[in-house]
């Protein structure tokens, strides 16, 4: 049904013709204007911006044509019914190609016919309006979008930076000791993180910690450890003066785990961390809820070693346990993230944690040779961070 106060514009210099279709189009509901030449058309199309145009195709040596072009170029969004009182069709041909949107033709005995072509013709017109306003829309939307896109890929850039600042020179040489490592973020940030440092002149630090979940969230994290560590490493220096210092895993373990807990950023870490002491050739590691365990590699063969604890952040009554173990002459040990897991061959869990040795003895030891064993491309994405740090010493 046609709401009332829809505008059309009829322009035929037939008089009784044009009234006669003005007249009916008027009961249906419609406001319409009358325009007996093409001139005074124009100025009320400009003027009045009626819903559509009733245009008669023949106003004197074919105007009607020149009208239709012009009506079109003024004001596109407006349908034109053109009306002609014969049937040539290379006249319909020409007012359609024009933009006309119906023809009609002289006479409109059946008036019925004319109101169906103006309502037909204006529910085309407003669903080509509203397609059109839907578009713009989505390019508006779709404009946004790119524009947030691009702040979060910058801040992503920005955030990736930031990590590799943080992330420990690879490899890294101190003493007899060598350190490297390989990370691989399944997001352009990664809740993987690894870290090795001197606590003292006879001391080395090490771990690696997968935070929960991934992106940006867990990238935070990531950048509070590095803090965390840092600070108790400053205050527990300071305690003991320049010499040696008690930098107990379980004691860092203990200390984020606090830390996080009050920080309430609904995030939790497992982690691999310890301490070798250069004078007594030992390591002192401590679990925290970490899987799969650290893997050690000597005199050609490879196994875990042994440990356990509860995961980082979760529970305020959680207890973490060094486990000390003198090192051999020549040795290397794997820390690896459980996204390691998602490559290894096997079925079950039980068949992939024994996969993982079995690598790393047939690479020797080895980081490179590990990363070849678990097929890891670091230009491809991964379902999982993957993290892998493998430290040792190759005493002669």
């Amino acid at each position: 049904m046609q709401l009332p106060g829809t505008t059309l514009l009829v322009i035929d210099d037939d008089d009784f013709a044009r009234q006669r279709i003005s007249a009916q189009l008027e009961r249906g509901g419609y406001d319409v204007l009358q325009a007996n030449a093409a001139s005074d058309g124009l100025e009320m199309l400009t003027a009045q911006r009626p819903g559509l145009v009733l245009c008669d195709l023949h106003l004197g040596n074919r105007r009607g044509f020149e009208l239709v072009r012009e009506i079109i170029e003024a004001a596109a969004e407006i349908p034109v019914i053109v009306v002609s009182d014969d049937g040539v069709m290379t006249d319909v041909v020409e007012a359609l190609r024009l933009g006309a949107s119906d023809y009609l033709l002289k006479p409109l005995d059946d008036l019925v016919v004319l109101e169906h072509a103006v309502q037909r013709s204006l529910d085309r017109s407003r669903l080509r309006i509203e397609n059109q306003r839907i578009r713009e829309r989505l390019e508006r939307a779709n404009r946004e979008l790119e524009n947030h896109l691009k702040e979060l890929r910058d801040d992503q850039a920005a955030g990736h930076q930031v990590q590799l600042n943080m992330l420990p020179a690879s490899p890294w040489n101190s003493g007899e000791y060598r350190f490297e490592h390989r990370l691989i973020p399944s997001l352009y940030l990664s809740g993987d993180f690894v870290d090795y440092f001197r606590v003292s002149e006879s001391q080395l630090a090490f771990y690696l910690a997968d935070v929960s979940g991934h992106g940006s969230s867990s990238a935070f994290v990531t950048v509070l450890l590095k803090f965390m560590t840092t600070r108790l490493m400053y205050e527990q220096r300071k305690v003991e003066g320049g010499g040696r210092i008690e930098f107990k895993p379980s004691d860092v373990l203990g200390h984020i785990n606090r830390s996080l807990i009050s920080c309430k950023l609904g995030k939790h870490v497992t982690m691999l961390g310890g301490v070798i002491d250069e004078q007594r050739q030992t390591l002192t590691y401590s679990i925290g809820g970490h899987l799969p365990l650290p893997v050690m590699f000597a005199n050609g063969e490879a196994h875990y070693l042994q440990g356990k604890g509860r995961p980082v952040g979760l529970f305020e009554d959680a207890e973490y346990q060094n486990e000390v173990m003198e090192l051999p002459k020549q040795f290397s040990l794997a820390l690896c993230s459980d996204g390691v897991l998602d490559c290894l061959a096997g079925t079950t869990l039980k068949e992939k944690e024994a996969r993982l040795p079995q690598l790393f003895a047939e690479s020797h030891g080895e980081l490179r040779g590990l990363l070849a064993g678990l097929g890891l491309d670091p230009n491809k994405t991964m379902p999982d961070d993957i993290s892998v740090l493998v430290l040792g010493r190759n005493a002669e």
